[in-house]
């Protein structure tokens, strides 16, 4: 449950990261963070995936283009 506005703020970032994979600087544009660092720092521990995610998603475009 909700209970102010920070909290909304913060599930409005967790879910623009964890659900539509949303890159920090846009979070951090959206949440109005003068610093990037300031979105790294406070939810850094959403984007454990996107390494892997990456790495998935170059190793599906050489099989492309090896096809």
């Amino acid at each position: 449950m909700l209970h102010s506005l920070h909290d909304l703020r913060h599930s409005h970032a967790s879910l623009l990261i964890s659900k539509l994979g949303v890159q920090p600087n846009l979070v951090a544009d959206r949440l109005g963070h003068e610093k990037i660092q300031t979105t790294l720092s406070t939810y850094s521990h959403l984007y454990p995936d996107q390494s892997r995610k990456l790495a998935d998603q170059l190793e599906k475009l050489v099989e492309a283009d090896e096809n």
